[in-house]
């Protein structure tokens, strides 16, 4: 789990630093560096939260649970109204749109 958030923390802010078109570029990089400044093991950014609770997905069940509390966390943020209006949500995929994300029915890339 440590070398797997190592290595996607460092890839998406490598994204997030190298994308001119990322209008919420420095704000974002500005929130994880005062996150990072918080910690002490930390010497530049933090990406991920430092708990560790992994959740086996046994079932068809769980794994629905799950992406459904995903496709809710931008309406729980404020962001929209509904799931498939946040413009990266595989909510969107569930409803037939596969014109940002490409999924697969089990909601694998």
């Amino acid at each position: 789990m440590r070398d797997f958030k190592k290595h996607t923390a460092k890839k998406v802010i490598e994204a997030i630093e190298n994308n001119p078109q990322e209008s919420r570029k420095e704000w974002l990089l500005w929130m994880m560096k005062r996150a990072g400044k918080k910690q002490g093991n930390i010497t530049n950014y933090q990406f991920w939260q430092h708990n560790n609770k992994p959740i086996e997905l046994w079932s068809t069940e769980v794994i629905k649970q799950k992406i459904d509390y995903i496709h809710s966390n931008p309406i729980e943020s404020g962001f929209v109204t509904n799931p498939v209006d946040w413009k990266y949500s595989s909510a969107r995929n569930f409803q037939g749109d596969h014109t940002i994300l490409q999924i697969d029915e089990t909601g694998f890339l």
